[in-house]
């Protein structure tokens, strides 16, 4: 998670070199981010399915492989098409990253530790996110923005070995792993070794996902804002220099490492004190409420202290709703949780592909990039107000049929 995040937001941190070198318009610099989350949406569902079924090892190595070579042909580039083509097969690539390490977690993790699990898995996308400023800043003001995409290309690449040679998809599979711990994982863990067919004419009629996933798009809009246009933001919105931007982003993103983990020991302790139902929900309206109110403040201060302190616990807000969203996914997927994950996050990339365009036209219709965070800030108190209707304790669970076969049915 920490190499997703260091290759993906690498792109914001250069925008406006590419910008600039490529004489983009904002609207133009909009789709070559969208391009890559249309790719993402579409293929999440597929890639977590495949990790469900065939493990999540053989799945993660082929999407770092794809992603670290197509991010290292980012840098070979040479206009707004080029741009379009290489981010959407690098979209094609990186989907399924979140949805395979959910299923890692199903495997990993006993059930009162979902939440700890998920919030570790995120740190590693804040760290990616803290730390690339201090690595793609300081090699594209030295070798140019390219350099910054060979670079995290060859990042990767070292991953990839040391999944195929160390990683494995069970507890049981993992050399030095005591008996004590393997037995106590796969006792209490969400996931069972059972192959079952997974009914998704079920799964979409159930108003309770439906109400997950699109609360899930609404809040990716606030999440591909700081991950992709931020950078941008601060520097052609706000004025600050290429250095100032550098330390603001690490400053943003750094404290979300803390809350992050400590929302994950949080809310595994509201779900054993106050029932699953309240504490995901809790945690899911709260982190978008919140979040929304942030973005109207930011929309309308002119003060960047408080600017940077609304952005600095707004990001930490998505992290947070990220624990809640993807610890229903493995609440109620079980052995599925790679494809219930997939399907949330496809339809959350659907908003990650809207902002991109959607911020950038407002930006050059209005001329002010305080305009599109006022629509920022309305869809994240929808998706706050969707929570009342998510429930985890509603669950995947087998059904035998009279023709033999298996099927997952909702409860």
């Amino acid at each position: 998670m920490f190499i997703t995040y260091l290759d993906r937001i690498s792109i914001g941190l250069v925008g406006k070199r590419i910008i600039s070198e490529f004489h983009l318009t904002n609207s133009e610099f909009g789709l070559v981010l969208s391009a890559f989350s249309l790719a993402y949406a579409l293929f999440e569902i597929p890639s977590g399915i495949m990790g469900d079924r065939k493990g999540q090892k053989v799945v993660l190595t082929r999407i770092v492989l794809w992603w670290s070579v197509f991010t290292a042909l980012t840098g070979l580039t040479t206009g707004l098409l080029s741009l379009i083509v290489v981010r959407f097969l690098f979209g094609v690539g990186e989907a399924g990253a979140l949805p395979n390490t959910s299923g890692v977690i199903s495997r990993w993790f006993p059930a009162n530790e979902l939440s700890r699990g998920i919030s570790a898995s995120l740190v590693g996308q804040i760290a990616g996110a803290a730390v690339a400023p201090f690595i793609v800043v300081p090699l594209a003001m030295a070798f140019g923005w390219r350099t910054t995409f060979f670079v995290n290309g060859f990042i990767g690449l070292l991953w990839v070995l040391v999944c195929l040679f160390w990683f494995r998809n069970n507890p049981w599979e993992m050399k030095g792993i005591t008996e004590e711990e393997k037995n106590f994982i796969e006792k209490n863990r969400t996931f069972t070794s059972h192959s079952e067919n997974i009914s998704w004419g079920k799964i979409l009629k159930n108003r309770s996902l439906r109400a997950l996933v699109l609360s899930f798009f609404t809040s990716q809009w606030g999440m591909y804002f700081f991950i992709a246009w931020m950078p941008v933001y601060l520097q052609q919105g706000r004025h600050f220099s290429e250095s100032n931007m550098k330390f603001i982003t690490s400053m943003i993103f750094i404290p979300a490492i803390a809350t992050t983990l400590a929302s994950g020991v949080l809310s595994d302790w509201l779900v054993r004190k106050k029932g699953l139902k309240f504490g995901r929900r809790t945690v899911g309206m709260l982190s978008l409420g919140i979040n929304s109110v942030l973005f109207l403040i930011e929309a309308t201060t002119l003060n960047n202290t408080i600017l940077i302190a609304c952005f600095i616990a707004g990001f930490a807000c998505q992290l947070i709703l990220g624990v809640a969203a993807f610890g229903v996914c493995i609440d109620v997927g079980g052995n599925h949780a790679g494809a219930v994950s997939g399907l949330m996050n496809c339809i959350g990339q659907l908003g990650a592909f809207c902002v991109g365009i959607v911020f950038g036209k407002i930006v050059d219709a209005t001329h002010s990039f305080n305009a599109p965070l006022f629509v920022i800030s309305g869809l994240l108190l929808i998706g706050s107000l969707l929570w009342l209707w998510v429930d985890p304790t509603r669950k995947l669970v087998l059904e035998q049929k009279n023709t033999g076969i298996k099927e997952i049915v909702l409860s």
